[in-house]
This record gives structure tokens, sequence and C-alpha cells, in this order.
């Protein structure tokens, strides 16, 4: 087993990754300043160190920079977040092993923990174990979320496919909206595949300037650093964003596929020895053909198996199965006890049309968790285009119902406006500080217009 320095400054990430070293059986060191961390790497040269690129009092590339001077045989995994992966990639031409992308799963840190150290002892076995976490609680915090949910039928549908297509080593093209749940699918196709013990990498093309978007998918003859590819080997590479890939890269990257169907023809086994290739785009790529920004020999390459993501509102019947699921692991991960919401709140959320998709409820949710009081999320708590959408309740029958022909104007008028400020006062949870301050007028003003029915809509709104 090997000594593992980890070098972060969110305890709570430190601490979790030290736990999932020391389940693999190694002993760590964790440090929450670049400072510090340097001191402990000089005092004990380690056979990995993960470090993130963002400390505080320091970069991570400079402490990178360091261990490579001075401690040669040191492994580093760098940790970034998802806006600066061209700066993982500096600290790969820098002769960092590789790097994890935030937010990522505790399962990838293991893997890439074992290949790191598999890869510096070369007399180690070939194909290494990779322990799983078995306590349930951990498995909530993995860092990102990865759970395909729905019961819709396009749902289902995909999930057939996938279950058909997760053994087999074809190139996949999985297409939608922007925050439809591409890359989840993508998960799931890799964990219900017998290359779930092999690392899971994902590179978002549009994250990256060109030269280094190339040393990334292919290498660099002057560096030492694999490519994407290489540290994948056996598992699933993803590509987000394929349709802005430049068209120079297009080229070499139709050029490794060529070659790598030639591999596969001389050698099936060699199938599994290679990374799948998953690619992801918000656009349709035949459209991109037609308009000449996309390369139609790439295209027929990588979309042997076309899977479509249909976006929330094709869906609707799932987003209340996603909203419980973001309650429950929103409660999980901040160990709160359990959200609720009302009835009113939640048919907002379920008649929002969702232009974000997945993730823009996703994100509704957790605001909603973060505002709310006492645990009870309501209207007031969810985002403000989202209760735009409200609806005040109508009489369902004759138009001449719904339209009082005889009634004198000021009548109608004043019943239109304690509908609309009653329905306001329960949008609000029954508070009439919150109800004034929506309605642009004062206290005083909310009492004269309701009269002494303004408590017994409190007590309603309330009870």
């Amino acid at each position: 087993m090997a000594n593992i320095l980890i070098i972060d400054d969110e305890t709570g990430i430190l601490q979790l990754m030290s736990k999932v070293c020391k389940r693999q059986g190694h002993t760590t060191y964790t440090c929450l300043t670049g400072k510090e961390g340097m001191e402990k790497l000089d005092a004990i040269s380690p056979e990995l160190m993960i470090v993130d690129l963002k400390i505080g009092d320091m970069l991570g590339l400079d402490i990178i920079e360091h261990s490579q001077k001075n401690h040669p045989n040191t492994r580093v995994i760098m940790v970034t977040g998802h806006g600066s992966v061209d700066s993982a990639v500096q600290a790969m031409k820098l002769g960092a092993f590789d790097y994890l992308t935030k937010p990522f799963e505790l399962a990838d840190l293991q893997r890439t923990i074992n290949l790191a150290l598999k890869n510096k002892a070369p007399g180690e076995v070939s194909n290494p174990s990779y322990p799983t976490i078995t306590d349930a609680n951990e498995l909530e915090l993995q860092l990102s979320h990865t759970q395909l949910v729905g019961e819709s039928e396009k749902i289902k549908e995909i999930l057939t496919l996938v279950e058909k297509i997760a053994n087999h080593h074809s190139p996949v093209l999985i297409e939608g909206e922007f925050g439809s749940g591409k890359q989840m699918v993508a998960r799931h196709l890799h964990n219900i595949s017998d290359r779930n013990p092999a690392p899971f990498k994902v590179l978002q093309c549009s994250s990256l300037p060109e030269d280094l978007l190339e040393v990334e998918l292919f290498g660099h003859p002057s560096s030492e650093s694999p490519s994407i590819f290489q540290r994948a080997a056996g598992g699933t590479v993803v590509l987000e964003e394929i349709n802005v890939l430049p068209l120079r890269l297009q080229a070499q990257l139709e050029s490794y596929l060529e070659q790598s169907a030639a591999r596969r023809m001389q050698s099936p086994a060699s199938s599994q020895q290679e990374a799948r290739l998953i690619t992801t785009s918000t656009l349709c790529l035949e459209k991109a053909i037609a308009d000449g920004s996309f390369r139609e020999d790439l295209y027929y390459k990588l979309s042997i198996i076309p899977v479509p993501v249909p976006a929330l509102r094709e869906r609707q019947e799932d987003i209340s199965l996603l909203i419980q699921y973001f309650l429950e692991r929103h409660s999980k991960a901040t160990q709160n006890k359990a959200y609720q919401i009302d009835t009113y709140a939640r048919k907002l959320l379920e008649h929002y049309r969702w232009p974000g998709n997945v993730g823009e409820l996703q994100n509704a949710i957790e605001r909603a968790c973060c505002l709310c009081e006492k645990n009870q999320i309501r209207p007031a708590d969810l985002p403000p285009k989202v209760t735009q959408n409200l609806e005040l309740p109508t009489q369902q029958s004759s138009v001449t119902q719904n339209i009082p022909l005889g009634e004198s104007l000021s009548d109608y008028i004043r019943k239109q406006e304690r509908l609309f400020i009653r329905e306001t006062l329960k949008f609000n949870g029954g508070s009439r500080e919150k109800t004034a301050g929506m309605l642009g007028v004062s206290i005083a003003t909310l009492y004269r217009k309701m009269g002494l029915k303004i408590e017994r809509e409190k007590a309603l709104t309330e009870s």
C-alpha cells in the first residue's frame, strides 16, 4: 500500500477523499493549505499526491512543479473545477498523471488512484481489483448526480436501448438539449457495462483552446503525459459538445477512429483494451454537416448507435419523480431532515416548461431547500420565472357565470382585486408582509382592501 498526500482547502472533500484512500488500505496525509502541503511533501516524499488546483494561499500548479523537480517519483492527480480544465491540461504538461473534474464520483477517484499507483509499479498485477464503497451514506455522498430518473415511455426506451448496447464497443452519439441528462445516460451506459471497473473520463470540447484540446485528445510528442484515450484504456471516454470540435481536430479524430477500427479487425480482443467513445451534442449534427461545420465522414463513425434524449417538457410525467429525488438527495447531502413541498409549489414546478431541463429543475430544488423555512418549501421559495406562471382559479361553467353581466363595474373590480390578493397571500404562505411587498402596497392598504377578511384568509392559508 502507498503513502498518499491530499491537499485541498475544502474540509468536507478532503475528509471524503482521505476516507476513500484509507478504505483501499493506503496511509493518508491531509493538508488544508498549499504551504502546509509543500512542507509535508518534502518531509515524506509520498508515492502519490492529490492536489486541488486552487487552494487559497497558492496554485496547485506551483505545487506540481515543485514536486516534479524535487520528488520525480511522486505521482500526481489534480482535482479541478469544470471551468478550469485548461489548467488541468497544463498540469498534465508539467508531468501530472491525470486529473479529475469536479463534480466527480468516488468510484472515479478510486480507479484513478489505482491506475496511478499501478503505472508507478510495473511489477503489480495487470488487472487490479477496484474496491467498491459499501456504506450507503458514502454512496449518497458521491460528488455528482448520475442517476437516470424517470418512468415515462421515453426514458424506458432509452434504458432498454442502453442495456442492449452496454457491452458492445461501437461509438455512441447522444443528442439532446442542454441539461436534458446526456451525461447521465453516458454514465449509466458505462456503469452497467463490463467496462465499469475501468476509468470513465469526460472532456468538454468547448472548455479548452484548440492547442490544449489537441494535447488532451491525442497527446504530444514532447510530453510524457498520456492522452485521455490512454488514461481511460479499457473504460469509457465521453466527448461533450462534439459539435464545437474544430475541423482540424475532427480530421484527427476521424483518423484515430479509423486506426482503432483497423486494430479491432486484426485483433478483436483488443477492443476491450481500448476506451469506448461516447460523444454528446446539443445541436443536430446533420444540420452542422449541411452548414459545413462538421465532417460527414466523422459523423457516420460517431453515430453508429444514436441515442436521442428527450427534453423534460416531453416527459412531464417524470417531473414529480425528479422533484422527490432531488429533495431526498439534498436532504442526505446536507444531513438535514426531510424536506416537504406544499401542493401549490409542486403544481407550479410540474407545469413549468423547464427550458434548462433536468439541470434547471435540480438548481430550482436546491435553491428552494436553501431558502425555505422549517424545511417547508412554498411557492415563494421557488425561482421567480417558475412562479410567473401563476394561474388564478376561475369558474368552470358558462360565459355568463364567468362574466357577471348586470353587476356594477366597481363591485366586479373589487371582487377581482380581493381574489388576486387572496391568491398572492396564499402564494406567500400567509405572510402579509411578503404579500404587501409583492403587490407594492403598504400593510395598511392591504388591510383596507381586504377588510376584516385578512385575518380569516391568513388562517385559511395556514390551516
